[in-house]
Parts: structure tokens; C-alpha cells; sequence
């Protein structure tokens, strides 16, 4: 009896000592991870507080190193820290991520799908995890891109839309090429894509509204000439930033001045003062015109305001001074300006100052801009009270007489 007491303590006593054992290694793996992990988060902050003219990057390129030599089950970590970092600290944690990768023989796929989902990771990330999932699984890496049609990452919508226009080069029919062609066009966001597309679908006899599709704003109330000799125009704040009566009569350059509607047909929605506002020749020299809308939105919202411009510039959003461009002749683009603008529910105005110099020569004499409202993708944001896209005659019908100051 003694001695069968006395086994049963022992092997109490061993289990006791193989438990404590267990959870004495578990706990020192445990430590282990989190002391990785913690190092990993420090070096990869400080890869993201790389700055301009080389700040931080000695310390960077410590970090880089011990980032570079991470299993590549810690990709998917590494990849959010670009989440809101500079294109510096992008390129840094970039090239750590293709260097894992480039050694590695197996890369998470599964949890990079996940993270290519997760629209709220930056979408340059995002690109990088297709990327990745596309050097390792070429078929379902096209699987993927051509379900993000809608996606608001640029690039990866570009690629989607990409192989949609791809696919209607390879259809045989007619009928079957325009089908497929609209759903690309209603995904396209990049200019120059919704250029190639437009141009197919109008060798069918398409027609396409170019306005509506980009969110251009075509109806303007136009003020103008005032006075801009020698640049001064430019910071003198003339009635029309002081409050915009459409009924009003202003001392404007040399003569007196009217707002009046004016209207642009132009597909890419370019308002062009020298038509608002016609001069002699070429047209007026060191002048001065406003530009005024409304729009009205269902509900308050963040849009951008995108503008394209090549003279001097302000812009106004419900009466608050959103940016400004003391700058003429510097070439113009769509999309060249993108200004962020918090509007209300209800009523919205937007007012634009545009500023003409003395310049003579053939490439200053253009005084236009062109400005839509969309969101961060590039998705037009159009007003609940927008009216249809101006017909070239309704356009022609706004355009002002010669003015003679």
C-alpha cells in the first residue's frame, strides 16, 4: 500500500513538473512573438518617419534591414504600414516587401487576398498584394482584378477596365463589342482610357455625354472684365467675393459689368472667358472674371473640387476661400487641381476668380478653365437639380458680343 502511495505521488509530481514546463515554454514563445512584434512595429515606424532630404535615413536603413529579414508570414503587416505614409516611406517599406518575397519560397496568398479586399488599407498597398498574388498565382490573381470595377483604388480599377476594353479587341460582333465597352466606359475613371474607349464606341454611331460622366459643371453665371494691370487684380478683392448678386451692376475695366449666363457644350466641360467675354483681336488683356454656380445635394458630403487652369486662380466654396493659384501660363490638364470641399444638404456655390496677364504670345492667350466635383476615386458626384448636358446651340446662344472697353 505504501509503495503504490508513493508512485501516485511521483507521477503527480511528474505531471506537475511536465504542466509547469509546458507553460513556462509557452510563455517564453509567447514573450519571443511579441518581442518580434514589437520590433517589427518600431523599425516599421521607423520607415514611416522617413522624411525629405534624407531625414532619417540612417535609421531607416537599420530598419530596412531587420524589416528586409522578416518571414514572409509577416507581409501582410508590413504592407499596412503604408496605410497614410509619405511616398518615401512607401518605396522603403516597398522594396523590405519584395525583398521577402524575392527570397521566399511560400508567401501568405489567402491573407493577401484579404488584405487586397480590405478597401481600407492604402490602395497602393493593395496594388502591391495583387502584385505579389500575381507573380505566384497568375489565375486567380485575374480572377480577382476583373471584380474590381468598382473598386476605389485607382490603379486597380485602371486594370479592370483594362481587361474589359482587352476582351472587346477579341469579340466578334458588333452588338457584343458596344455591350462590353459601356460597362468598361461606366467603370473608366483614368482620362486617357475613357478617351480609347469613347473613341471605339463612337465608330458605332455611340453616343456618349462625356460631361455627366466626368461630373464637369457646364451652367455658369460669368462677371467680368475687371481690372488686372500689372498683376494687381489678383489680391483686389472686387464685389463679386464680397457677396454675388446676380442682379447687380459693377464698375468693372473701362466699362460697366453684367453677370451673365453662360453655358459650355464642350465634352470636358471647358468654360472659356474669351467667349463669356469676347475683345478685340486675341482678346482682353490684364483682366479679371468671375465665374458662379449652384448645385444642390441631397445630403452633406466631402466631394473634390477638380480643376483645370493655366492663368492666375481663387475659388471660392459657399462663401470660404478654399485654395488659390498666383501662377499664369504653366500649362493645363484635367484634374490638375484637386481641392477637397465639405458641401451641406441643400444649396451649395462655388465662385471663381480667373485672372488674364499682359502676355501676347499665342500660348497666353487661352483665359478657361474646366472644374467638376467628384470623390477621391474619381467617381462623379452630380447634384440632385443638374440639368442635362448643354446642346452646342443652347451653348452658342450664351456667348457675349464683342466688348470694346
Amino acid at each position: 500500500m505504501r509503495q503504490a502511495v508513493d508512485k501516485l505521488i511521483r507521477n503527480r509530481n511528474v505531471r506537475l513538473v511536465l504542466f509547469f514546463w509546458t507553460i513556462s515554454c509557452c510563455l517564453v514563445a509567447l514573450g519571443a512573438a511579441v518581442s518580434v512584434a514589437e520590433t517589427l512595429d518600431a523599425n516599421l515606424k521607423t520607415l514611416q518617419s522617413v522624411g525629405n532630404e534624407g531625414k532619417g535615413n540612417l535609421s531607416a536603413a537599420v530598419a530596412w534591414q531587420e524589416v528586409a529579414g522578416c518571414e514572409s508570414d509577416s507581409i501582410p503587416t508590413i504592407l499596412s504600414a503604408i496605410d497614410g505614409a509619405s511616398p518615401l516611406s512607401a518605396n522603403w517599406i516597398r522594396t523590405a516587401v519584395d525583398a521577402i518575397a524575392g527570397r521566399s519560397k511560400k508567401i501568405p496568398l489567402e491573407d493577401l487576398e484579404v488584405f487586397l479586399l480590405d478597401v481600407r488599407h492604402d490602395p497602393r498597398a493593395r496594388r502591391l498584394a495583387w502584385e505579389l498574388i500575381q507573380e505566384r498565382n497568375p489565375n486567380r490573381a485575374e480572377i480577382i482584378i476583373s471584380s474590381m470595377l468598382d473598386d476605389p483604388g485607382v490603379e486597380l480599377r485602371y486594370d479592370a477596365v483594362d481587361r474589359l476594353i482587352q476582351k472587346a479587341s477579341r469579340a466578334k460582333e458588333e452588338l457584343a463589342v458596344n455591350e462590353i465597352l459601356r460597362k468598361a466606359l461606366d467603370a473608366a475613371r483614368n482620362v486617357d482610357q475613357v478617351k480609347q474607349i469613347t473613341t471605339a464606341l463612337r465608330k458605332s454611331g455611340q453616343v456618349i455625354d462625356l460631361q455627366h460622366h466626368f461630373g464637369f459643371l457646364a451652367g455658369w453665371y460669368v462677371a467680368g472684365p475687371f481690372d488686372n494691370t500689372d498683376g494687381k487684380g489678383f489680391a483686389t478683392v472686387y464685389p463679386p467675393e464680397q457677396n454675388v448678386d446676380l442682379e447687380a451692376l459693377y464698375a468693372g475695366k473701362g466699362m460697366q459689368v453684367l453677370w451673365h449666363e453662360f453655358l459650355t457644350a464642350d465634352p470636358y466641360g471647358m468654360v472659356d472667358i474669351n467667349k463669356a467675354i469676347p475683345g478685340p483681336g486675341d482678346g482682353l488683356k490684364e483682366v479679371v472674371a468671375y465665374a458662379f454656380t449652384t448645385f444642390t445635394m441631397p445630403v452633406e458630403r466631402e466631394v473634390e473640387v477638380r480643376l483645370g487652369c493655366k492663368n492666375a486662380w481663387k475659388i471660392w466654396g459657399n462663401g470660404s476661400l478654399l485654395f488659390e493659384r498666383d501662377e499664369y501660363h504653366r500649362g493645363m490638364r484635367i484634374d490638375q487641381y484637386r481641392i477637397p470641399f465639405e458641401t451641406r444638404e441643400g444649396r451649395n456655390t462655388l465662385l471663381v476668380k480667373l485672372c488674364q496677364d499682359g502676355q501676347t504670345k499665342d500660348w497666353t492667350k487661352e483665359w478657361q478653365f474646366q472644374l467638376r466635383l467628384c470623390d477621391a476615386s474619381g467617381t462623379p458626384v452630380l447634384g440632385s437639380d443638374r440639368r442635362p448636358t448643354p446642346l452646342h446651340s443652347e451653348a452658342e446662344a450664351t456667348h457675349g458680343e464683342s466688348q470694346t472697353p
